[in-house]
């Protein structure tokens, strides 16, 4: 497949980028685990098929310390026995907030994702599932290809 368009060459879509990467800041500071975020960031861009967002965020959680192992069961994580409860409600919080076409948010998985997580844990969660989700559907939207990420290369466009 080949890439439709560069974002960055549209001074608007560049800065929108740039918003996003800011926007994404708070999460670091906020008590959810960064490898959690990556993990959830990685099944989001599973659903969303988007290998740019793949790229970045299964190095992303290797570099957090994720295991080969885990990342390569993320798309499977209820057929596995390496994710704890607070990782399968996050998981299964992340297909539903992705998926909402299909039934939205249940009450039973918002009740297991209240047991595991803090007011500003489920805050965070919720802003990562809606982040990742607009930016896979950017860069599936322009054919954004995966490939070529380095962990930590999106710092430069910190504020």
């Amino acid at each position: 497949m080949e890439p439709r368009f560069d974002l960055m060459q549209s001074p608007t879509a560049a800065k929108v980028a740039k918003r996003f990467f800011n926007a994404a800041l708070p999460l670091d500071q906020s008590t959810l685990p960064k490898a959690l975020r990556e993990l959830v960031q990685l099944r989001v861009a599973q659903i969303n098929d988007c290998g740019f967002c793949l790229d970045i965020h299964s190095k992303e959680a290797a570099a957090a310390g994720e295991s080969t192992l885990r990342l390569q069961l993320v798309a499977a994580w209820r057929h596995t026995t390496v994710f704890t409860d607070a990782e399968r409600a996050a998981l299964a919080l992340a297909e539903e907030g992705t998926l909402l076409g299909e039934r939205g948010v249940t009450d039973a998985t918002w009740a297991a994702a209240r047991e595991h997580f803090d007011d500003d844990e489920i805050g965070a969660l919720v802003c990562t599932i809606a982040l990742i989700n607009a930016s896979t559907r950017m860069n599936v939207i322009v054919h954004n290809p995966g490939g070529s990420y380095e962990p930590g290369m999106f710092a430069a466009y910190a504020d």
